[in-house]
């Protein structure tokens, strides 16, 4: 009988093991950690360096390795529900296996934490948008007149306007933002949307329930917001248009209104310079005729 070599074996059963780290991105969580004895770390920034080295170390060993956002006080709720000691280096993996489920984490790739961290925070923004969004919009209930929910007939009507605004687009790279306030906060949304000459749109999922859970809210609240939208294409200027929300529709801007929306400063509302090769348009007929879905009396 053949022999085997244990350490070997394990080895190979390294590399095919996904991990996942939680990573606390900034001082401020780091310092929350250091209240528990069995967290060895002193120094953030030397904190980040380990981390840093341990993902080159498994990258190039084969290992897939998942960066998780380690939120303190979601991690003390977690082991009260449990009834977990918090102080224990166990409880912190077994957090972290599901933060990779359930909570903002990105596959490591071989980028500097320096460049990865910013994409995480945005993940994390991203994902705590959409669950204030959808628990806003779940909480409006059903309409006292006829019954119909009103979150899911706005989510309907927010699914349909983005996919004739999608469809109406030219091809080429498209940068939409969706802006709600007053809900009570500004909430921002993000969509990328590349679409080629087979005029087939490659869309992230997860992005894409992002803008269309926020769209909807702000459909369903009548709150003031609007929605940019920017194509790039090789050899064209690039374009730019927008519509504001009015009721539960979305009601085009003019050039005009486009140029001084981008030719203004958010914070100081100081005019700046225009971009070079950018055509400020209004945007495409939405090609709404007819019924259409949503909430309506």
């Amino acid at each position: 009988m053949a022999h085997t070599d244990h350490r070997t074996t394990r080895s190979v059963l390294r590399r095919e093991i996904a991990g996942t780290i939680g990573l606390l991105t900034d001082e401020h969580d780091f310092r929350a950690m250091r209240r528990y004895r069995s967290f060895v770390f002193d120094d953030h920034t030397d904190y980040l360096q380990q981390v840093e080295a341990l993902l080159r170390t498994r990258s190039a060993q084969g290992g897939h390795t998942t960066v998780a956002l380690f939120d303190p006080a979601e991690y003390a709720e977690f082991c009260a529900d449990h009834g977990l000691d918090p102080d224990a280096a166990s409880t912190r993996t077994r957090y972290t296996a599901e933060l990779a489920i359930t909570g903002p984490a990105l596959p490591y790739d071989g980028r500097p934490l320096a460049e990865l961290v910013p994409e995480l925070v945005d993940e994390a923004v991203r994902q705590a948008t959409w669950e204030y969004a959808s628990t806003l919009l779940t909480r409006l209930g059903p309409c006292a007149s006829c019954g119909e929910d009103i979150g899911r007939a706005a989510f309907t009507r927010a699914a349909d306007l983005l996919a004739r605004i999608l469809a109406t687009a030219p091809p080429g790279n498209r940068h939409l933002v969706c802006s709600v306030r007053g809900t009570p906060e500004t909430l921002l949304a993000v969509l990328h949307a590349d679409k080629d000459d087979t005029r087939t749109a490659q869309l992230d999922e997860a992005e894409a329930l992002e803008f269309t859970t926020v769209l909807a809210l702000g459909l369903a609240t009548r709150s003031p917001g609007g929605l940019v939208m920017r194509t790039s294409a090789p050899g064209t200027p690039d374009r730019v248009y927008g519509w504001r929300l009015r009721g539960d529709a979305l009601e085009p801007l003019t050039a005009g209104e486009v140029f001084d929306a981008y030719c203004t400063d958010i914070e100081s509302g100081d005019l700046i310079s225009p971009e070079p090769g950018v055509d400020y348009g209004t945007p495409p007929d939405l090609g709404e005729e007819g019924p259409t879905p949503g909430h309506r009396h």
